[in-house]
């Protein structure tokens, strides 16, 4: 008889002589385990909280340095004045090449380091002497913000033409003493209307560095800047007397009103001034219809700014009972003279 082969199942024989092991022999490992566990209890307890409490200490070492980094930022943050350089007054317009450039009274323009959170003026610490320069800007930097970066700030100042002057000359650098600092002798030469906006400003920064202390820089309102041909027909605020009449609003120089008042030998403001205080409806008449009454009112304001001098004239009529009358430089009655007594105008009203 020929002998069946069992079925192949897949297992070796070593699989199938491999059996698990029985319960018994299970627990009695577990138990050893639990025992050795019971003998190394003491010795590896104390290693283990060796090592938790030297991990803790050192992650709370960090933690304390980084905090303490962090408060000493934001407390030299909060340390540092946030500084801002201004100018004090306006610049007096019209501006000529040539001319020198002023503040709107005459005065130098002048220059002020304040604190942009107070609003006060810095007069003390290294910053308050600091060295300031003079600039050019574009007419239309930052026209309707008041916040640049420097950058942006540099980026629009305005140079000269290639083969010109230097666009601004004089006294460019200032220092600040106590915080403020006087523009001297400075002026363009050059006119505006090749730039982009037909216009200029002027412009100062700070050109000393303080340890990283941010002084943001000045800029004035933009303004035009015309050849000097145009400051012979410039007019004067205020007018002065002995200024020709042409110098005052509405009237050009040899225009038609300028004609009409040299006619009547109005040749100057003081003239002109006198016979709008005697005879107003005469001077009107001899400018004509061709001023119109806004003109009439620009050109009598403008030459009523006219800072008169100390002299007064004095009428006495023929019947010497009568008191005398007071006038000024420019024919306004301004009081009566009677036996030596001078009565003012403001007391006669008072009367």
């Amino acid at each position: 008889m020929s002998l069946k082969r069992p079925p192949d199942d897949g297992k070796t024989p070593d699989d199938k002589r491999r059996k698990p092991p029985p319960f018994s022999s299970v627990v009695r490992d577990v138990m050893k385990l639990q025992a050795l566990g019971h003998l190394l209890e003491p010795i590896l307890e104390p290693l283990v909280r060796k090592v938790v409490k030297e991990e803790v200490e050192a992650a709370l070492k960090r933690h304390l340095t980084s905090m303490k980094q962090t408060c000493g930022k934001e407390f030299h943050t909060t340390e540092l004045r946030n500084l801002q350089l201004q100018f004090e007054n306006s610049i007096c317009l019209p501006v000529f090449t040539g001319a020198r450039i002023e503040g709107e009274d005459g005065s130098n323009l002048r220059i002020s380091l304040v604190d942009a959170l107070t609003g006060k003026v810095v007069s003390t610490g290294p910053e308050s002497s600091a060295k300031v320069e003079i600039v050019v800007l574009e007419g239309d930097f930052e026209e309707e913000s008041e916040t640049w970066m420097p950058e942006e700030f540099k980026s629009n100042i305005v140079r000269e033409r290639e083969g010109k002057k230097p666009l601004l000359t004089g006294d460019v650098i200032l220092y600040l003493k106590d915080g403020i600092g006087m523009v001297g002798e400075i002026s363009y030469t050059d006119n505006s209307s090749w730039t982009r906006s037909r216009r200029f400003r002027l412009g100062a920064r700070v050109v000393d560095n303080f340890d990283g202390v941010g002084i943001r820089e000045a800029k004035t309102e933009s303004f035009i800047v015309r050849d000097h041909r145009g400051e012979l027909y410039k007019k004067h605020h205020p007018p002065s007397l002995s200024d020709e009449v042409w110098r005052l609003e509405k009237i050009g120089k040899d225009g038609a009103f300028h004609k009409r008042l040299s006619r009547e030998k109005i040749l100057t403001v003081r003239e002109f001034l006198t016979l709008l205080n005697l005879d107003p409806a005469k001077l009107r008449s001899i400018l004509g219809t061709g001023m119109s009454a806004k003109m009439w009112e620009v050109t009598v304001e403008h030459a009523r700014t006219c800072v008169l001098d100390t002299t007064r004239h004095v009428y006495f009529p023929s019947n010497s009972q009568e008191p005398g009358v007071v006038f000024n430089a420019v024919g306004q009655v301004t009081g009566l003279l009677s036996e030596c007594e001078l009565m003012l105008k403001t007391q006669l009203l008072l009367h």
